[in-house]
């Protein structure tokens, strides 16, 4: 992600709330950081610019973040705060506005900010993977589960759709559900196939414990789901559960022969 330009970002910090009480300037004057702050953040930044996301932890990639929604104060503890409630950046950035908001410090414009920088990082992720063919493009396509994924709260079903060449074509969330549990429909998910051409899937889903292991259950949906595609001649390719820091492969694992 690009950080603009020192002035750039200081003209826009007014647009945004603050989310913690801060000295308010008095007209006709120019409000100043202390200085101690402002060479903090321009440090930063440059570092940034230079060095790239590698050269900075967690927290400071996450204080870059912060400096637009809370622009007059220091946000490292802030920072830090959070990224020991939620774990890691990825934690920080998908964690719900509910539980973003029980933190102290935490507003309407530090939550914005925060979901700014996912959604973008998902179309990101998302970009290098369409119209891509699957093949080639595995690694992304494993990424851009994780970045998506990966910190879910509850579980979420997606369909990968292909075409003859094995390129995706759609990604569809097919269902949403509870922290272990998501109603899928076999039925459902072979009519869209038809409805978009597609001649395979690929099945994926998370589980919010971070055990990527499927439960009987797993592979008794992905029997069904594999057998109402065959009927109409379309070939599911694979399922693939996320965990926090892996994925199991139906196809890799012996489970989908």
């Amino acid at each position: 992600m690009s950080q603009p330009v020192s002035h750039l970002a200081e003209m826009a910090l007014p647009l945004f709330e603050t989310d913690e009480a801060q000295p308010v300037p008095v007209k006709g004057t120019k409000a100043r950081l202390p200085s101690y702050i402002s060479d903090h953040r321009a440090r930063l930044r440059e570092r940034f610019m230079s060095g790239g996301a590698a050269a900075l932890p967690d927290y400071e990639m996450l204080e870059l973040v912060l400096f637009r929604a809370i622009p007059r104060q220091d946000v490292k503890p802030l920072a830090r705060r959070l990224l020991d409630r939620f774990g890691d950046f990825n934690g920080v950035l998908s964690a719900s506005p509910s539980r973003l908001k029980e933190m102290h410090g935490v507003g309407d414009a530090v939550v914005q900010e925060l979901k700014i920088v996912e959604a973008a990082a998902h179309r990101l992720s998302r970009a290098r993977v369409m119209g891509r063919r699957v093949v080639s493009s595995w690694d992304q396509l494993i990424d851009y589960c994780h970045t998506t994924m990966s910190h879910r709260e509850t579980e979420q079903f997606r369909v990968l759709y292909l075409d003859r060449k094995n390129t995706l074509i759609a990604d569809e969330a097919a269902a949403e559900g509870t922290v272990g549990h998501v109603p899928v429909y076999p039925r459902e998910i072979v009519k869209r196939a038809l409805e978009l051409s597609a001649s395979a899937l690929i099945l994926v889903h998370n589980h919010p414990s971070g055990d990527p292991s499927p439960s009987r259950d797993d592979i008794d949906m992905t029997e069904r789901v594999r057998s109402a595609a065959a009927a109409l001649e379309i070939t599911l390719h694979d399922h693939i559960i996320i965990g926090k820091s892996r994925e199991v492969s139906f196809r890799s694992d012996g489970y989908l022969t």
